[in-house]
């Protein structure tokens, strides 16, 4: 039997699934969560020294541990030999990026840079380089940069120029020390493998390399003469195409995970990119949207069109010979989270534990017993800014209706509809610039709740299919791994074998859907309001807090 391994690193923690190659089943896997989390407060043992708002960080070591507990874990769990593995494949969060030494080191781990925190890992949701990003943006725009456009116009806060101009900025020492600025998903490869190659799939989208260049030396000396070189002196490295093999395991990475040096580790990748072909979707027209703390919306295409708001598009960034788009919403079941931990009485927790529920399962529940329209509210979902279409991370959450009859399961199902609003307005978005969405598949943790996947039907009137499988981005990487290790000879191949897709698992409730046209008009409403019409109120509130924190 010949099995394949997929790595799957999330916001919180790290997944491995060991997959059979023949038919993609899923033979074994395990979690294991980061010790350390996201950094949002303080350094590892230092809450005397505060972080500012909007920072998140991480720590290396914990993504070391995913493969010395998580892969040894699935392979007992498959009751697999190791012999039979022939490959392996990892998917990062993204834009998530570190600095590091020559030969790799993060500087978070040297003694002398350990208590500075823009020596640690950025995560995605990284939002404090807002300010150079808006620069970055409005800097192209005015020199009329040919690359902006592939992004939609606008550059994000989450990304890797705008990132490592903030710790130019902020600490020009950490910034000296810096010989590489890596994607973790490059990072975790070299740990592996000895080779440092920058993936295609991230320096596309996230690093602003768009027909084999990176941004000019005078356009990044515009904004800031220190930073003109960055390409050429922490950028320099190969770009790996997408299921190309990076090199096999080293001794030390065979020993971190009880499997033969012989195993090929293939390029580095992003967890929403790899999940297309886990659901067989490598054809124009199929958007998979990847829910879970944040959603990320991923699409082929066989037109090249400039798409408002959207995170990129690149050439074979999801299968080779087609236009990969990208777009996303920042905080989808991370508002979830928030308001349960944050604005649910204590008695709701304690009728959720009598019924044997979650308080998700208890809101839900409550939620969809209520007709739609009948809480009287509109949310905007900006509660971790808008990646798209508005790529502002300065933007921030609403409710608007709230009167002393609401109750909190009102506000969780208004919520759940704002996201669902955001993904209906990406998809219009994209319909609108001339690429054609066709169907709808959803995959992530959010799939499981029914509430929310009959929203999601509802407000964009289009039938759901869902990826069938818990760890769909583990498995698309384990079809990447499949790929690497020379078991078929492309992607197609690989997600026509080992892909699992469940057509039209949801539908639209016709009478729901018409009601909800009208809501999602006044969704748009407040978007133009908020976001688009010049009203600052949102980010002069930004402003006033980091300076009472200050």
């Amino acid at each position: 039997m010949t099995l394949v391994i997929g790595v799957d690193f999330g916001t919180l923690s790290g997944r491995a699934v060991v997959v059979r190659v023949s038919d993609g089943a899923e033979l074994g896997s395990a979690v294991h969560a980061y010790t350390h989390g996201v950094l949002e407060r303080h350094l590892p043992g230092r809450a005397d020294k505060p972080l500012p708002p909007d920072w998140a960080l991480q720590v290396p070591q914990d993504y070391l541990d995913v493969l010395r507990h998580a892969v040894p874990e699935a392979l007992r769990a498959a009751g697999a030999d190791p012999a039979d593995v022939i490959g392996l494949a990892t998917d990062f969060t993204a834009c998530t990026v570190l600095p590091t030494t020559a030969d790799g080191a993060p500087l978070c781990e040297l003694d002398e840079w350990r208590d500075r925190p823009h020596a640690y890992i950025k995560l995605w949701k990284h939002h404090a380089a807002q300010p150079q990003a808006d620069r970055i943006t409005e800097v192209a725009a005015k020199r009329g940069e040919a690359w902006l456009p592939r992004y939609g116009g606008l550059i994000s806060s989450e990304w890797e120029f705008a990132k490592a101009l903030q710790v130019l900025e902020e600490d020009p020492q950490v910034w000296a020390a810096t010989r590489y600025w890596v994607e973790a998903a490059d990072w975790i490869v070299w740990r592996m493998t000895g080779t440092y190659l920058r993936n295609a799939c991230t320096a596309g989208y996230k690093g602003q390399f768009v027909d084999g260049e990176y941004p000019s030396a005078a356009y990044l000396a515009e904004l800031n003469p220190a930073f003109a070189d960055f390409p050429a002196t922490r950028l320099d490295a190969p770009i790996g195409q997408l299921g190309q093999p990076a090199g096999t395991l080293t001794e030390e990475a065979a020993g971190w995970m009880g499997l033969p040096t012989s195993v090929v580790v293939a390029v580095g990748n992003v967890d929403a990119h790899v999940s297309a072909p886990a659901a067989q979707a490598v054809e124009p027209g199929q958007l998979v949207a990847i829910m879970g703390t944040s959603t990320c919306h991923v699409m082929s295409g066989d037109v090249l069109r400039e798409v408002p708001g959207m995170c990129g598009v690149v050439e074979g960034g999801i299968v080779p010979g087609l236009w990969g788009y990208e777009a996303g919403q920042s905080g989808v079941g991370d508002i979830f989270g928030w308001f349960v931990d944050n604005a649910v009485p204590a008695g709701y927790a304690e009728a959720a534990a009598a019924a044997g529920q979650s308080v998700h399962e208890y809101l839900s529940a409550l939620a969809a017993s209520r007709p739609v329209g009948a809480h009287g509210l509109m949310a905007l979902d900006w509660h971790s800014g808008n990646r798209s279409p508005l790529v502002d991370h300065e933007l921030s959450g609403v409710i608007v209706g709230q009167t002393l009859a609401t109750r909190p399961e009102d506000q969780y199902r208004a919520l759940i509809e704002a996201t669902a609003y955001g993904t209906r307005l990406i998809i219009e978005t994209f319909r609108e610039s001339g690429v054609e969405v066709n169907e709808l598949i959803v995959t992530g943790g959010l799939q499981k709740n029914p509430l929310v996947m009959q929203i999601y039907a509802d407000v964009t009137r289009m039938p759901i299919s869902l990826l069938d499988s818990d760890q769909g981005p583990a498995l698309g990487s384990a079809l990447h791994a499949a790929v690497a290790a020379g078991a078929y000879p492309d992607i197609r191949a690989a997600a026509a074998a080992m892909g699992r897709v469940v057509r039209g698992a949801w539908t639209p409730d016709e009478a729901d859907a018409d009601r909800y046209d009208a809501l999602y008009a006044e969704y748009r409403t407040l978007v133009d309001y908020f976001g688009r019409h010049g009203n600052d109120v949102m980010r002069r509130l930004r402003g006033i807090r980091r300076e009472a924190l200050r």
